[in-house]
């Protein structure tokens, strides 16, 4: 990339950067300077899955996770995923994913075991354990699926014999036909990178000789390496009670976690049952067969069932946490999670962005602002990176971010169809005033003209952010001009870290940050702002840069400018958000790219609703400003007054 700089305040010498993108400085590799020592916010960031469990034990703290299946179609992995960021609010210890070998778990499929658990490490910020079976597979196979695991970050293995493809298991050539073979080949070929988890049968396996002499496979499984234990569903709490008392008894000592199955529906109810081969008991079939039409009725008798069964196993004192089979569905599980006061949607951050669950993101700690309402799609930009800034994000930086072509991605779309979209964008565009409007009804949440509410834009798939709903008023008020505002944070003088809006980060702390403002403006706009501003310098710090790259700015053009950071007891501060020069050109790619990707291609080639939105992508500039005195009243609603007077005065507009 090459960009047209004006300069306009030099503010120092810049760096030298190679080709490799590490800038340096006086012989100082920037990658090496932001490698600082800053204590990690959030231990649950680096510790493993069985040392969460156990810290959380030992606290008498109870959690619960949540298990889910790949969808079959590629709409369906999208509304899984956004179900993963929804569900994943109430604070899941982790969550699992199935393995479908008839599915091709293992590819690269949108809709793949392998891809679904990847995303929702990666992309979702959720501790995943992946499924994997025996079925229909060699051990070079099994390694290969492990090896690609642990590259997409994967740390945790559900290991599985599986059911077999017909009627009888058949051994597989060169394969396994038990579980604990699988633990053991794990173990041998990974040594302790993955924690393993095994399947336990409260009532016995179906296929086993005898309750007993399943416990005593259970056991080989655990002795062989499994770090702790999933039950699969059963009805009456006494049942899950018995296995623990009798595991115990032979010298299991791992976790053991209940299946809990709200039962949400009668024909599902009969299609797990079929799958388990468990019969369930005559009680509840008796209060079911009547109402096994009424979808409602049996969803809130699987919620009391489930709720009752929950407290008694939880009051027993040998559970430390429950398990829940979704079947993908969320209402239920929810609900029950609620009654229990076990769903927690805390709304403090570890960090005022959300954070990967990848392993080696663990020590990750500053980003770009620029992408604060898009980080599933920095992660996707700086997968292939080998370290993460950490402290700092480095002087004189010049990250190498990858190309997002693959607007496509299942992770990396519009959670809306194209039908919502265009009630919520406009079925037909008018002018650009249309486009304006469009936001604003995005700002105000109010009904566009067609009646419906606007709840995402291309840059937000997700309606305003709390902290955001702080300015507006103002953001209203300047969209309805045409100042097309993308992203934006208000200024913060030290509120305390537990603020339920701008909050972030361990309790005891104070948050701070200056106000911010990303928009889209014309060239006309443009021009009256750039001769407002030279009144503002050097409390506000700008970066103008239209498609072609051609940049106008007044800040160092290699110096980040931190704009949020946090201060907590016996910690160094903490600034997890920058305004960096070199990051905003490859940002200004994207957001720029938004406008055809994901709003202009919702219409014909050549349709007046297309070029409208061309037109202002190739015409329109993206703005970026920064107040830096976060102490006083924001200016930059000011900046923008001032602008609009200069462009309503007559000496703008000469007859």
């Amino acid at each position: 990339m090459v960009n047209q700089v004006v300069r306009v305040d030099s503010g120092g010498q810049p760096c030298r950067s190679d080709s490799s993108g590490v800038s340096s400085n006086g012989g100082d590799s920037s990658k090496e300077s932001s490698r600082c020592s800053t204590p990690i916010l959030d231990t649950d960031r680096t510790d493993r899955l069985r040392d969460k469990m156990r810290r959380r034990t030992e606290s008498g703290d109870s959690w619960f996770s949540l298990e889910f299946f790949p969808p079959r179609t590629a709409s369906g992995a999208v509304n899984l995923i956004s179900r993963f960021d929804r569900m994943g609010a109430g604070g899941p210890l982790f969550i699992d994913v199935t393995w479908h070998p008839s599915g091709d778990p293992g590819s690269d499929k949108e809709t793949s075991s392998m891809m679904i658990a990847s995303t929702a490490v990666n992309y979702c910020g959720l501790e995943s354990v992946l499924h994997l079976t025996c079925c229909n597979q060699t051990k070079d196979q099994i390694t290969a699926h492990l090896n690609k695991a642990k590259h997409l970050g994967l740390k945790n293995i559900m290991a599985l014999r599986g059911d077999p493809v017909g009627d009888e298991w058949e051994e597989e050539e060169g394969g396994f036909s038990y579980a604990t073979d699988l633990v053991k080949h794990v173990r041998c070929e990974f040594d302790d990178y993955f924690d393993i988890c095994v399947a336990g049968y409260p009532t016995g396996h179906p296929e086993a000789d005898s309750y007993e002499q399943d416990l005593i496979h259970l056991k080989e499984k655990v002795d062989a390496g499994a770090d702790f234990i999933i039950t699969q569903l059963f009805f009456r709490p006494e049942t899950f009670l018995k296995f623990v008392t009798d595991c115990r008894a032979i010298g299991i000592t791992c976790p053991i976690l209940p299946g809990i199955f709200p039962i949400q529906g009668y024909q599902s109810l009969r299609q797990l049952v079929k799958l388990s081969k468990l019969e369930v008991p005559d009680e509840i079939m008796k209060v079911i067969e009547p109402i096994k039409d009424n979808d409602a009725a049996i969803r809130n008798y699987g919620i009391d069932q489930a709720v009752d069964m929950c407290k008694v196993l939880l009051d027993s004192g040998v559970v430390p946490g429950l398990h829940f089979y979704t079947l993908n569905r969320e209402v239920a599980t929810m609900e029950v999670l609620r009654q229990l006061g076990m769903w927690i949607e805390d709304p403090r951050r570890p960090l005022p962005w959300a954070v990967s669950a990848n392993p080696k993101r663990k020590v990750e700690d500053v980003r770009p602002i620029f992408w604060a309402t898009r980080p599933k799609s920095y992660i996707y930009r700086t997968q292939d990176w080998d370290e993460f800034p950490n402290g700092r994000w480095g002087n004189s930086s010049s990250p190498a971010f990858g190309e997002l072509n693959d607007y496509y991605l299942f992770y990396l779309k519009s959670k809306s169809s194209k039908e919502a979209l265009l009630k919520m964008w406009g079925e037909e565009l008018m002018s650009e005033e249309s486009v304006y409007e469009v936001f604003t009804s995005y700002i105000t949440t109010k009904p566009n003209q067609a009646g419906h509410k606007v709840m995402c834009l291309p840059w937000h798939d997700d309606p305003l952010a709390p902290e955001t709903n702080l300015l507006k008023a103002e953001l209203e008020k300047v969209n309805r001009r045409g100042i097309l505002t993308i992203n934006s944070q208000p200024n913060i003088n030290g509120k305390p870290s537990s603020d339920p809006v701008v909050g972030w980060g361990p309790p005891g702390g104070y948050v701070f940050q200056k106000a911010r403002l990303t928009c889209d403006g014309c060239l006309e706009n443009v021009t009256a702002l750039l001769k407002v501003l030279k009144k503002y310098e050097p409390r506000v710090n700008y970066h103008i840069v239209n498609v072609k790259g051609e940049n106008t700015t007044n800040a160092h053009e290699m110096q980040p400018n931190a704009v949020t950071w946090g201060i907590f007891p016996g910690r160094e501060i903490v600034q997890p958000t920058v305004v960096d020069p070199v990051s905003f050109m490859y940002w200004k790619d994207e957001a720029f790219a938004l406008w055809i990707e994901q709003w202009a291609k919702l219409y014909e080639d050549e349709s007046p609703s297309r070029m409208i939105i061309k037109y202002i992508h190739d015409n329109y500039y993206l703005v970026n400003l920064v107040d830096n005195d976060f102490p006083l009243d924001n200016c930059l609603w000011q900046v923008i007054d001032d602008m609009f007077e200069l462009l309503d005065s007559p000496a703008e507009h000469p007859e």
